[in-house]
């Protein structure tokens, strides 16, 4: 049973426990976000180009696994099924995986991107960590085989992918 009543004092300890812990939180999610590649010395790309295509291709085929998620999980109820694509969501959908194509100034000229992902870096790269964390909470819905989760859970990150597509991709 919890107790309501909490002391002044010990209100204090755990408000204070509370912003030293939500600081470190805040301080770990941006320790891992990768620096923006300033150049393409500082990616496993070739050129601008490349990485443009790569990250438009890798986008494109992570819309189609969604779409191939979405069947087995939602429509056929088959996570042991969806298994295989579930390990590659978990592996794409993902900071390390992406920011390294998104090269400061790879906007415009057959790119999708807007300037504000450079502009608003630390934004940018933080929907990748939501999107990470909401793809983990589909990951365990579908391990436990619990559908009406793994169905929220599958609306959670769509919702996630929009609402990054909405701010920093053209249409």
């Amino acid at each position: 049973m919890l107790n309501h009543s909490l002391s002044p004092k010990r209100l204090a300890l755990s408000a204070s426990a509370l912003t030293v812990f939500g600081l470190l939180s805040i301080g770990a999610h941006a320790e891992q976000a990768p620096a923006m590649p300033q150049s393409i010395d500082d990616t496993p790309f070739s050129s601008e180009r490349e990485a443009v295509i790569w990250r438009q291709d890798e986008l494109k085929d992570l819309e189609r696994l969604l779409r191939q998620l979405r069947f087995d999980l939602v429509n056929n109820q088959d996570a042991r099924g969806a298994a295989p694509r579930l390990a590659e969501l978990q592996e794409k959908a993902t900071q390390a995986h992406f920011l390294p194509a998104f090269i400061a100034g790879t906007h415009g000229g057959g790119s999708d991107a807007k300037p504000e992902i450079w502009e608003e870096w630390d934004d940018f790269s933080a929907g990748f960590i939501d999107l990470e964390e909401k793809v983990s909470v589909l990951l365990e819905a579908a391990e436990q085989e619990d559908y009406r989760a793994a169905t929220r859970a599958f609306s959670d990150v769509g919702l996630s992918c929009r609402s990054c597509h909405r701010a920093y991709r053209y249409d």
